[in-house]
C-alpha cells in the first residue's frame, strides 16, 4: 500500500477513535437528579472515576485491539436556592483526569496518554411541578405530609472548554468546544419508591481548531435515562438506572465520518450516610454498543460528599 494511503489510513482511524472513546462521558447515567431539596442547603463532593474500555473501529483502518484507560478525579459543588417560587439547584463540576488510550495500528502497537484537567460542566436546574421553594423546616413538614407526590423539572447544563487542549494533537482532554444540553425530567415518588425518567440533547459546537486547522462538526446527541430507586431506612438508598443515546455523528471538514453513536448504558448506585451530614455513593455504569463500530465500557465511580 502506496505511504501516502497508510497515512491518510492512520489519520481517519485516530479521528474516529476520538470520537469515539468519550461516549460513555457523554451519556451520563445520574439517579436522582430532581430531588427535591430544601433551600439554603450546600453540598461539597469529591469522586473518582475508575473506566476501562473497548474500541471498536471499521477493519479498513487497521487498529485493532483498541483500548482506553482512564483515571477521573472530580471535585463538585452543589447550591440549592429558590427562583419565582420553585425549588432551583446550581451544580458545578470540575474533572481532572489521566487517561490512556492504546491498540495496534497497523501492526504497530501505539500508545497516546494524557493528564490534566478536563473539561468543567455547569448545570442549572429548576423544578416547575412539586418542588416548593422551602427552608428546612417547611420542607420537614411539606415531606412528611406527603408519601406520594411528582415532580417535572428543567435543566440547562454547559461544558466550557477549559481542559487541556493542544491543536496540533489528535487526542485531548478537553474538547476546545462548548457543548450545551437542555433537559427535561419527571420523577414521581411513591411511598419508598421513585421512578424517575430524563430526557436530553447534546448540542456541540465546532471546533475550528480541530488537530492542525482541521474543522470538526458534530450533529446533536439524543439521550434517555430512567431510573428506579428505593430508600431504606436510616438513609441508605439503591438505584437500578437505565440509559440510551443515539446520533452525535461528526464531520472533519465537511466530510461525514459515519460515527453515528448507539449505546445503551445499564448502571447500578448504592447511597448510604456515613454521618448526620456526610454519605457516600457507590456506582457502576456499564456502556455497550449497538453498532459494529463503537466503545464497550466499564465505569466505576465513588462519591463522597457533605453537606452544610
Amino acid at each position: 500500500m502506496p505511504r501516502l494511503m497508510r497515512n491518510l489510513l492512520r489519520i481517519s482511524a485516530l479521528l474516529a477513535w476520538l470520537a469515539l472513546s468519550g461516549v460513555s462521558f457523554a451519556q451520563d447515567v445520574e439517579p436522582r437528579r430532581w430531588t427535591h431539596l430544601p433551600v439554603g442547603l450546600n453540598v461539597l463532593g469529591a469522586a473518582y472515576v475508575y473506566t476501562d474500555g473497548d474500541i471498536f473501529l471499521d477493519p479498513v483502518l487497521l487498529v485493532d485491539n483498541a483500548e482506553t484507560e482512564q483515571h477521573t478525579a472530580v471535585v463538585g459543588y452543589t447550591r440549592s436556592f429558590g427562583l419565582a417560587g420553585r425549588t432551583a439547584r446550581l451544580d458545578v463540576l470540575l474533572p481532572i483526569r489521566k487517561a490512556r488510550w492504546q491498540g495496534l495500528l497497523d501492526g504497530v502497537f501505539t500508545t497516546v496518554r494524557r493528564e490534566g484537567l478536563a473539561d468543567p460542566i455547569f448545570r442549572l436546574s429548576v423544578n416547575l411541578v412539586g418542588g416548593p421553594a422551602l427552608k428546612s423546616k417547611e420542607f420537614r413538614e411539606f415531606r412528611a405530609a406527603r408519601t406520594t407526590s411528582t415532580i417535572v423539572g428543567m435543566g440547562l447544563a454547559v461544558t466550557v472548554p477549559l481542559g487541556e487542549y493542544k491543536k496540533d494533537k489528535l487526542l485531548n482532554l478537553g474538547g476546545n468546544r462548548f457543548v450545551i444540553r437542555p433537559e427535561i425530567g419527571v420523577v414521581h415518588t411513591r411511598g419508598r419508591w421513585s421512578y424517575e425518567l430524563t430526557g436530553s440533547v447534546f448540542l456541540f459546537e465546532d471546533n475550528d481548531e480541530f488537530w492542525n486547522g482541521n474543522k470538526l462538526e458534530q450533529n446533536p446527541l439524543y439521550v434517555v435515562q430512567a431510573h428506579v430507586i428505593h430508600v431504606f431506612r436510616r438513609g441508605k438508598w439503591l438505584a437500578l438506572s437505565a440509559a440510551y443515546g443515539r446520533g452525535g455523528e461528526s464531520e472533519i471538514n465537511d466530510v461525514r465520518k459515519n460515527d453515528r453513536r448507539d449505546t445503551i448504558l445499564s448502571a447500578v448506585t448504592f447511597g448510604f450516610p456515613i454521618t448526620q451530614t456526610q454519605g457516600l455513593k457507590i456506582a457502576y455504569i456499564r456502556g455497550r454498543r449497538q453498532e459494529d463500530v463503537g466503545a464497550d465500557t466499564d465505569n466505576f465511580a465513588v462519591v463522597w460528599s457533605k453537606r452544610f
